[in-house]
């Protein structure tokens, strides 16, 4: 029943702009270059760094290779989401993910990285 129930929340109109990460949260554009991820209380900072990814690839059709860097400051309040940019003038100084390996140390992560390091699925197993 609960199943069921889940499965009928899905099929309601979300707003227009709404982006389900396939972690699980929720993204959307809120300028030219800035992504808002929504908070969730489970999230981990990797968490919102997929979401924005993920919607700067699916949503916005950027390459895997484009930077992505979080503009939101720390430590952000809490029970407020995290905005990202594209737009490296529009970074918060010293918000970024260390990083290990190739690449600029800007604080900034490539959307593919985003994706394919931070991503885990959180929905329910049956819906896999």
């Amino acid at each position: 029943m609960r199943a069921i129930t889940f499965l009928s929340l899905l099929i309601l109109p979300l707003p227009a702009q709404a982006f389900i990460a396939q972690n699980g949260m929720d993204a959307r554009r809120i300028g030219p270059t800035e992504i808002a991820v929504q908070f969730e209380s489970w999230a981990r900072e990797t968490d919102y760094w997929c979401a924005a990814g993920d919607f700067a690839e699916r949503r916005l059709n950027l390459s895997g290779k484009t930077r992505l860097w979080r503009a939101t400051p720390r430590p952000r309040e809490a029970g407020l989401g995290i905005v990202f940019t594209l737009d490296p003038a529009k970074k918060a100084d010293g918000a970024g993910l260390s990083q290990f390996g190739k690449g600029p140390r800007d604080g900034s992560l490539s959307v593919g990285a985003a994706v394919g390091n931070h991503c885990r699925r959180v929905w329910p197993f049956w819906l896999d």
